[in-house]
């Protein structure tokens, strides 16, 4: 399984990115039914954002997000897409996506992609 994310960048605060993550490749439906993210603030440990399942279409998020980041899934383009409004400087991390299976707390990642850096600057 391959992931690509892509849609990182620099935002204002207050400000609104979309981050996009393509999956690609043959996928064991048992261990990678969720798609989601994750994220890793510099010196901090990566932690979950927020995950979909591929089936039904569930949604799962960190407490620290709701309200503001919203995940939704092509189900067609095997995409999982990661709109993020009102954005703060404490948004400010490498955004991974990953593929893998629900757990208390979040997901337990089975494949990486590749981090996008978004930025937001007060």
């Amino acid at each position: 399984v391959q992931l690509q994310a892509s849609g990182g960048g620099l935002v204002q605060d207050g400000g609104s990115l979309r981050l996009s993550c393509a999956a690609s490749g043959r996928v064991s439906s048992t261990s990678t039914y969720l798609m989601g993210w994750f994220r890793q603030a510099p010196g901090k440990e990566r932690e979950f954002v927020a995950a979909i399942s591929r089936t039904t279409g569930r949604t799962y998020y960190a407490d620290s997000v709701k309200g503001r980041l919203t995940i939704s899934r092509d189900n067609a383009k095997d995409t999982v897409y990661l709109q993020m409004n009102s954005l703060q400087p404490e948004d400010t991390a490498v955004y991974y996506c990953a593929t893998g299976r629900l757990a208390i707390g979040g997901m337990v990642p089975t494949y990486w992609g590749q981090g996008t850096l978004v930025t937001v600057s007060s």
